[in-house]
């Protein structure tokens, strides 16, 4: 007699991938901690007040693809739509270093840059233009990754520390180039890029006016 081995049924069960991260956003009024938070980015006499501004919590890919929460203060009139943007930007796996407000480098514009931060509000004047208010007064421009994104004019590089990606033809993660995620996505809200500017180029820079 002969006998025939049946298999046992396997106990295996296929599983599915995990979905993939989506994005997440909020946005919020300025309450007093926050405002306590802000003693170096805002003063009296800005040209925004407080309850002009919103603070934006957005999800970004950081440079070693992780998901990061970032936090920007913006204008309250583009929040909806710069909330956009940083979906879009999330959508095309872009990734931005850090997203911190600037007051945690005491309001220093050139150490956030060297730090390769993306920030937006900050109280202040346009560099080497006294008693123009830049459009980071009014929470109307925000800087991206800004080490690699550095400003150029002639032979001045700021930050220094951006020397070594002033050549655009060479690509960078994080960097941002002519029609690429990162200016489709602020073109889109009508946003004039600093790198689209005649002279000095400013590559980290996006604005609603353009200054």
């Amino acid at each position: 007699q002969t006998t025939t081995q049946v298999p046992a049924p396997s106990t295996t069960t296929s599983t599915s991938a995990p979905p993939p991260p989506s994005f997440r956003s909020s946005i919020h009024e300025i309450d007093d901690d926050l405002a306590a938070r802000m003693t170096t980015s805002w003063r009296e006499g800005c040209p925004v007040a407080l309850s002009d501004l919103r603070y934006l919590l957005v999800s970004h890919w950081d440079s070693a693809g992780e998901v990061r929460i970032g936090e920007l203060v913006v204008a309250a009139a583009w929040a909806e739509e710069l909330v956009q943007v940083f979906g879009d930007l999330f959508e095309a796996g872009f990734p931005i270093q850090q997203m911190r407000l600037i007051d945690d480098f005491a309001g220093s514009d050139p150490a956030s840059m060297v730090a390769n931060n993306t920030s937006a509000f900050n109280c202040r004047e346009v560099a080497y233009r006294p008693g123009v208010w830049s459009n980071h007064a009014s929470g109307t421009a925000i800087d991206v990754n800004t080490r690699v994104n550095p400003y150029v004019d002639g032979d001045f590089i700021d930050p220094p520390e951006g020397a070594p990606y002033i050549d655009r033809s060479v690509e960078v993660a994080g960097g941002i180039y002519p029609g690429d995620a990162v200016t489709q996505a602020f073109g889109a809200i009508g946003w004039e890029w600093g790198g689209d500017w005649s002279g000095a180029a400013d590559y980290q820079h996006f604005s609603a006016a353009g200054g």
